[in-house]
This record gives structure tokens, C-alpha cells and sequence, in this order.
């Protein structure tokens, strides 16, 4: 992925008395949260300002401890560290259930978790006018934003979701979760074959990609056709929007949009917990899109 090189405004003025929140994961340069976080608090006028803070794997208990020596206000956290923060801090009711944690902010005794990414979820399907009562899913992938993703699934009631993911190990754990979690929701395991996948894909309305493949890769294509009637949603997103899952969808014909205004969206509802506003994500979409060069966020034929 390249780094985010554009700059939210040439406005904002740091003082001693300015508010830390930032991103932890790896890798992190690439994140598109300090453009659109910088916005949304230049917008609300509020004192604040939003980096991007790379921690490696081993060192998430270290980094939490720096943060809140420093006097850090919150963050985000992103791959791969949704499941470990989640054991740090304390959880509110959505991030119990999931499993995993992509916001935090500082409490009067520690930091608490919270989950926004599976209202990013919600809010960019019902952007797409994808229809989730008892709707059959196919889900590609099972890491911290696959559980997000579930969440969103169950609480717009879907009737069955398909699972699939290239470990075994970690399909069986999301397996688990998904049918200790979200007993009104049927989820069948699905094997990381593409004939499998591919007839599964050709049937169901709405399908989801919450992995990484080929991201970043020049000339690297999804793995599996999309084809099908129906919506599809990639959880991560590229600064042209043109991902490789986009590209699958957008062959086999389906509205799809890259992960974009999830991120927005997710944003927003991250900023609401901290500062308590909620920004208005469509004009900041618009701003954002404008700077990336888009013309629009989703991509259909």
C-alpha cells in the first residue's frame, strides 16, 4: 500500500493544550484515519490531533502502557492487533461479543474498548440497499473484521452466512464464536476451494471480503469470481478503490463498493466516543474522495 501523503488542512494550530488520539497496527502508514479524523475535529472545532503509530507484534502491551504514560486520549487500532487489545483493556457490551476492539479510549481507571467497525459495516451496506433479513451471506475471511462483520450480519438479522478463510485453524475458532454468539443466525463452514467457493458466491445476494489478498500487489487478481445478482462489500479499501475484490465483483456483475465508507463510518462512531459528536460522514466522503481522486465511492456496472 503507498502512504497517505494528503493533508487534511493547513489551519490547525498545536499548543501544549492540544489532545492526543492516533492508530496503532502494522503496517500503518498507509491510513487514511489521520486525513478524515483531522477533518471531522477541524470541522468541530476541537483542540485535537491524529496519528498514525506503527507497534509490532509482541509489543501491544508496551505500546498501551507509552500511550497512556503519555497522556494519550484514545485510538484506533487496526491488523493485527483487534484481538490482542481486546484482552488489555475493558470491553463495552459490542466489543464482548466480538471479540475484538478497534477503538479505545482513556477511562478514569484504564483504557476501555469499544467496536465501531461493525456499525461500518451496517452503515455501508445499508448504503449499498443491501437487504439483511434473513438474507444468505458468503463471508471470505475470519480474522478481527470478519467478527465485526458477523456482528452486523446477526443484528440485521441474515439467516445463513457462509464462512470460508485460508486457515482452517482460524475458520474453526470464528466458527465457534459465530454459533456460541449468534444463535438466531445459521453459519455453515465452507471449505477454501474455489469450485466451493464460487458456486456458494453464485447464489447468495450479498457477499463479503474481509481479507487482504492482493492488496497492494500490482496485477494480482481475486482469487474466485463474484458472479451473481446482488451487492457485494470489500472491508478493505485502496486509494483508487479499485481492489482486486472490487474488480471480481464489478465482472460478475454486482454493485459493490471498497471499504471506504466503512472506514468513514466507523470513524465517525470512533470520534462520537471520544468527543461525543457525530460527525456527518457523507460531506466528509465527498472531501476525502475529492483528495483520492475518486469520483465516487462504489463501483458497479
Amino acid at each position: 500500500m503507498r502512504e497517505a501523503r494528503i493533508y487534511a488542512s493547513t489551519d490547525v494550530e498545536v499548543t501544549g493544550k492540544t489532545r492526543v488520539f492516533g492508530i496503532i497496527g502494522d503496517p500503518v502508514s498507509h491510513s487514511l484515519s489521520p486525513l478524515f479524523q483531522s477533518r471531522f475535529a477541524l470541522l468541530h472545532d476541537i483542540d485535537a490531533v491524529y496519528v498514525a503509530l506503527r507497534v509490532a507484534e509482541g509489543q501491544v502491551e508496551t505500546a498501551l502502557a507509552g500511550l497512556w504514560a503519555l497522556d494519550v486520549q484514545g485510538f484506533n487500532v487496526t491488523v493485527p492487533h483487534k484481538e490482542t487489545v481486546a484482552g488489555m483493556v475493558k470491553l463495552d457490551g459490542a466489543a464482548h461479543q466480538i471479540g475484538a476492539v478497534n477503538t479505545v479510549r482513556r477511562g478514569p481507571d484504564g483504557w476501555q474498548g469499544g467496536n465501531t467497525d461493525w456499525q461500518g459495516v451496517r452503515d455501508a451496506l445499508l448504503h449499498l440497499g443491501a437487504q439483511l433479513e434473513s438474507a444468505e451471506v458468503l463471508l471470505i475471511g475470519a480474522g478481527g473484521t470478519a467478527r465485526a462483520v458477523l456482528h452486523a450480519l446477526a443484528k440485521g438479522g441474515a439467516g445463513r452466512v457462509h464462512i470460508c478463510n485460508r486457515s482452517p485453524q482460524r475458520l474453526q475458532e470464528l466458527m465457534l464464536h459465530a454459533t456460541d454468539t449468534y444463535p438466531d443466525t445459521e453459519f455453515c463452514e465452507l471449505a477454501w476451494q474455489k469450485k466451493d467457493i464460487e458456486a456458494v458466491a453464485l447464489h447468495c445476494p450479498l457477499v463479503i471480503n474481509t481479507t487482504s489478498i492482493g492488496l497492494g500487489e500490482a496485477g494480482v487478481e481475486f482469487p474466485f469470481a463474484i458472479d451473481g445478482k446482488g451487492v457485494a462489500l470489500d472491508a478493505v479499501y485502496s486509494p483508487d478503490g479499485q481492489t482486486p475484490f472490487v474488480r471480481a465483483a464489478v465482472r460478475g456483475g454486482r454493485r459493490v463498493v471498497d471499504g471506504l465508507p466503512m472506514l468513514l463510518a466507523q470513524g465517525a462512531a470512533s470520534f462520537d466516543w471520544w468527543h461525543g459528536i457525530r460527525p456527518d460522514v457523507a460531506s466528509v466522503m465527498t472531501w476525502v474522495e475529492e483528495r483520492l481522486g475518486r469520483c465516487r465511492a462504489d463501483r458497479s456496472q
